[in-house]
């Protein structure tokens, strides 16, 4: 999230303006807060998450979203906007724009290194909140290596680890299972520069 806050604002006010805004904002106890753009490399690795997702489930009753669906979580008043988000049943949504998404299975964000410690901690914690969430996914940006979190059923999240293109990771929540290789396509470390470059098709 920035650090811009913008006046108190009531949910149904941050929607109205949200729903007409040219960029977006996610909203936490009456502020907005704008997102900031993100880099190659970052929107990369979340096109080939939904690409392999979308492929894995065409023929299930689930559904993929891009950065642009949003997620409300009603305990805790929080609306952001995951890389990726899964669904697999009946979507459940705040009202008829079907813009705001109540009931993800599978949550997925990209990190960088301005986000990761968000992303992992105060960010989860509200994501933990959701009843329907079983799986948070978390894809590094600047170094190969995914950590996807499972929800077991005494409420505790057990994490499992991959730092190789040839490892896999089984996603439970939606019957599917991504390889690194798969999400780091196109993707090339460089030691030198210390980030993951694109590489020329």
């Amino acid at each position: 999230m920035s650090s811009q806050p913008n006046s108190f604002l009531t949910p149904e006010q941050y929607l109205e303006i949200e729903r007409k805004a040219e960029f977006k904002s996610e909203y936490l106890n009456g502020e907005m807060f704008a997102m900031a753009g993100a880099k190659r490399v970052h929107n990369v690795i979340v096109a080939h998450a939904i690409r392999e997702l979308d492929q894995r489930l065409r023929s299930r009753p689930c559904e993929v979203y891009s950065n642009d669906m949003r997620v409300y979580m009603p305990s805790t008043g929080l609306y952001a906007y995951p890389d990726v988000v899964a669904v697999c049943g009946e979507p459940r949504f705040q009202d008829d724009q079907e813009d705001t998404l109540l009931n993800p299975g599978l949550i997925v964000e990209v990190l960088s290194p301005s986000t990761e410690a968000y992303d992992r901690g105060r960010k989860f914690q509200h994501y933990k909140s959701i009843e329907s969430l079983r799986e948070y996914l978390l894809i590094a940006s600047d170094h190969i290596n995914a950590d996807l979190y499972t929800r077991q059923p005494d409420s505790r999240w057990l994490l499992t680890s991959a730092d190789k293109l040839e490892d896999s990771l089984t996603l439970e929540s939606v019957g599917a299972q991504l390889t690194l290789a798969d999400l780091y396509e196109k993707v090339e470390w460089s030691a030198t520069a210390a980030e993951m470059r694109p590489l020329k098709s």
